[in-house]
């Protein structure tokens, strides 16, 4: 089991729906949007509500690495 459709089951219809808006936002390169590269890495996180999206330039595309709930874990990784 794949852990992005393990989150979009865990999560409710609303949340899934803002999360998919949300990464129709980051992939088409909107400026909207609430991102930040992550201290000493070439990660950025993009943060809506209890959503992070991470991820990273590769070519001039976007790859997202991960996408989480926040919690204190949520930013160890990278």
């Amino acid at each position: 089991m794949d852990r992005l459709g393990k989150l979009f089951r865990k999560i409710s219809a609303k949340d899934r729906d803002l999360l998919d808006f949300l990464m129709k936002q980051l992939l088409s390169g909107d400026k909207g949007l609430n991102i930040k590269k992550l201290e000493k890495s070439d990660f950025y996180r993009c943060r809506k509500g209890r959503f992070r999206i991470i991820f990273h330039h590769e070519r001039g595309d976007i790859v997202i690495d991960s996408i989480k709930l926040r919690n204190e874990n949520t930013y160890k990784d990278f």
